[in-house]
């Protein structure tokens, strides 16, 4: 079974990982699992106010898995969110697929992750500001950016970002992906609930 990690830190943005995790869960065939990771087993609170035990931690995190996704929220610029970057470097030289969404997008520029890949993010001037990342002319300001494994969004894009990660890792045909999309953006009203898998 192929495995995906979330990580989440304090206060993460619920509604960043409830589309991609769910389309994931009724589209993948019973191919993929879905486990958050933090810096520790304690709960980790969400924007929300939702609760969550992470499965990982940092010491416990798998070394083997298929994709990597940073979900967003209010932690991101605080120093212990370096504790990550060991497995955004893991991810990365396994040729993983790598997901960032709003505020994640900017750590990932932190660590110069971004520097060799199109690439999106909340505010092109952050990332300027930012001493590692040299890679201003591979910014697109689009919803979500999908480039050699490396998919970026901001963090009113988690329908698009779902979309395009659902693709890397070819967790259902394209043709169902953009169906399930469509449901989702469009509603029930002008487009069909999409058949179960």
């Amino acid at each position: 079974m192929k495995k995906i990690l979330y990580v989440i830190l304090d206060k993460w943005a619920d509604w960043e990982l409830a589309y991609i995790s769910s389309a994931v869960a009724s589209l993948g065939g019973g191919q993929f699992e879905n486990k958050t990771v933090s810096l520790s087993k304690d709960a980790v609170a969400s924007i929300g106010g939702i609760s969550c035990v992470p499965d990982y931690d940092m010491q416990t995190v798998p070394s083997d898995f298929d994709a990597l996704i940073l979900i967003g929220g209010m932690s991101w610029r605080n120093e212990e969110a370096l504790r990550v970057k060991p497995l955004v470097e893991r991810c990365i030289s396994d040729g993983k697929v790598l997901g960032a969404i709003c505020d994640a997008c900017r750590f990932l520029a932190s660590l110069g992750a971004l520097n060799s890949v199109r690439h999106t993010a909340n505010d092109l001037e952050e990332l300027k500001a930012l001493e590692s990342y040299t890679n201003i002319q591979g910014f697109v300001a689009r919803q979500s950016v999908s480039d050699n494994g490396v998919v970026t969004a901001n963090g009113t894009a988690p329908l698009e970002f779902a979309v395009d990660i659902l693709c890397a890792l070819k967790v259902a045909d394209e043709s169902r992906v953009m169906e399930w999309y469509a449901f989702h953006k469009l509603g029930f009203y002008t487009v069909p609930l999409p058949k179960a898998q």
